[in-house]
Order: C-alpha cells, then sequence, then structure tokens
C-alpha cells in the first residue's frame, strides 16, 4: 500500500462532501470521513501529499474524543470498518480506509468555527501588535510575541468552504447562532481547551490554540470534524518555547516558511513541495501523534 493517499474513490457511495483534506461520504444513517494526506496552505491544496498524515489526524481525533467525553459527546461512532456491511464500502476498500477514517453520527453543523486561545500567535499576535482588539477582545498592553495570555480567550471565526475564514466577536457569533446556543460553545470550548492543554504540557507539548468545531444531533450540541490535531492547532514543543518570538511547532510550518520564501502569489495552482519538507512535516506530524497519545 503506498504512504501517500490523495483522493478516495469509493464505488457506489454518495460523497457529501471533498474538503482540503478530508472527504466526506453518505453511509446510510452515517458519514464516513476519510482524511487524506493531503495538504493546503494559504487555503491552497498543494499538489504533494505528506505521508502519514491522515492516519495522524484520525487516530489524534479518535484520542481526544475519548479523552474529552466527560465535557460534551461527540459525533464519532467508531474508526473500526471491519463491521461496515460490504454493501456500503466493498471489502477491497475498507483496507486501504483502515486507520484514516470516521464513522460519524450526521449532525447539523453550526456556521461557526470556535477557536481558543491561550497564547498569543497567529492573527491573533498580528492583530495586537497593531494595537487591535483580538475577535472583539481588548487584551492589556504588555504582551509579546508568543506570550501565555493570562486566560484562555474564545476568538470565533465563520466558517468558509473556500478562502479565509473571517473573524468575529462572540456578540456577531450571538446574531448568527443565539446567545443560549453561543454560551454552550462558549463554555463547552474553554473546557476542552484547558483539559487538553494541560495533559498535552505534561507530555511536552503546549498548545497554543485550537479550533473545534459543533453540530446539533437529535437536538444535542456534540463535537464534530476533528480534534486536537495539528492541523487544527498549534503545537509548541514545550522544552523549545522561547516568548518573544515565533515557535517551533508540530504543525505544516515547516511547509508555510518554505513557501513564503518562494516567488507565490498564494493562488492555484501552488509548487511543488521539496523532498525534505515533505519529509520533516511527515515527521512533525508522527512525533506529535507519538507524545500526546
Amino acid at each position: 500500500m503506498s504512504q501517500e493517499f490523495f483522493s478516495t474513490d469509493l464505488p457506489g457511495v454518495k460523497p457529501v462532501r471533498c474538503g482540503k483534506v478530508r472527504d466526506i461520504y453518505s453511509l446510510g444513517e452515517h458519514l464516513l470521513i476519510v482524511a487524506t494526506d493531503r495538504i493546503s496552505a494559504f487555503d491552497v491544496v498543494l499538489p504533494n501529499c505528506i505521508p502519514h498524515k491522515g492516519r495522524v489526524l484520525t487516530k489524534l481525533s479518535e484520542f481526544w474524543f475519548g479523552y474529552l467525553g466527560d465535557i460534551t459527546k461527540n459525533h464519532l461512532v467508531t474508526t473500526d470498518l471491519s463491521g461496515v456491511s460490504d454493501s456500503l464500502i466493498q471489502a477491497e476498500y475498507k483496507a486501504q480506509l483502515t486507520g484514516r477514517s470516521m464513522l460519524v453520527k450526521r449532525a447539523e453543523p453550526f456556521p461557526v468555527e470556535c477557536v481558543v486561545r491561550g497564547y498569543l500567535a497567529g492573527s491573533g499576535w498580528m492583530n495586537y501588535s497593531k494595537g487591535k482588539p483580538v475577535s472583539g477582545i481588548k487584551l492589556r498592553s504588555g504582551y509579546r510575541q508568543s506570550d501565555k495570555l493570562d486566560e484562555p480567550i474564545f476568538t470565533p471565526s465563520t466558517k468558509a468552504d473556500s478562502g479565509h475564514d473571517i473573524e468575529i466577536s462572540v456578540a456577531e457569533m450571538e446574531n448568527i447562532i443565539g446567545k443560549e446556543k453561543s454560551e454552550v460553545l462558549v463554555n463547552k470550548s474553554i473546557s476542552l481547551y484547558l483539559k487538553a492543554a494541560q495533559r498535552a504540557e505534561k507530555r511536552g507539548i503546549i498548545i497554543a490554540d485550537t479550533k473545534f468545531e459543533f453540530g446539533l444531533a437529535d437536538n444535542e450540541i456534540i463535537l464534530i470534524d476533528e480534534a486536537l490535531t495539528p492541523d487544527s492547532s498549534r503545537f509548541w514543543p514545550k522544552n523549545e518555547y522561547l516568548p518573544g518570538k515565533s515557535q517551533a511547532s508540530f504543525d505544516k510550518q515547516f511547509v508555510l516558511d518554505y513557501l513564503s520564501g518562494l516567488n507565490w502569489d498564494k493562488t492555484p495552482p501552488a509548487p511543488v513541495l521539496p523532498y525534505e519538507i515533505i519529509q520533516k512535516t511527515s515527521q512533525k506530524y508522527l512525533q506529535a501523534l507519538k507524545l500526546l497519545t
């Protein structure tokens, strides 16, 4: 079996959506989410795969869904496809999908991304350094880049199928989904982040920020999509952490740094990645999986 898995092709199975990394299929009362080895940068899917990436995303999500189950229910049914009827997925494809697929409950997603920041990085730092609020939150003065915040903050954004998500305030989120549901999402997100960050730090990883998604299933708010992966989070090695600058990471930073040094306008088609960048990125994803689980 190839180490790289770019796309899914399931004869007779209805695709629901093909995202930048995940392919989603309808399997009767459930959905099948397949994590490919595709990688995106600046909202553009690159022509290369990152070996093992899809399996890492699936394993980490499976771990966190279980570990955080006392805070909120989630959509995961199983990652074991052996029990799925051959009439839904042919046997020859089950082996191909094993380790990178989740059978999940159907849910109606909320049209917002629930971002929790424990450290000042990324767009949060960019806004703060310009004297702007971070998603409507006015932070105290004196923070340096990558500093730990006095307490985690909730900074939602809209969800975009293509292009960039747009940062919004909690008040704007309340206008979209309502005040009561917003309060639930804020409280769940902060609680999830705090418990995950505490475990990760004991394992040598700082979770600087992360993104959660929630949906409604049987009139109940549940955690959906993925959870606390290098694709949805900033993972920093604790032993290298030094505030006042950008940090080393366990995610696709190698890719972003390489692409930022090219004369590329960040529109398709994306450049081909060198072998060294691909291998370093793959190693970082695998290292994060090993440390956290």
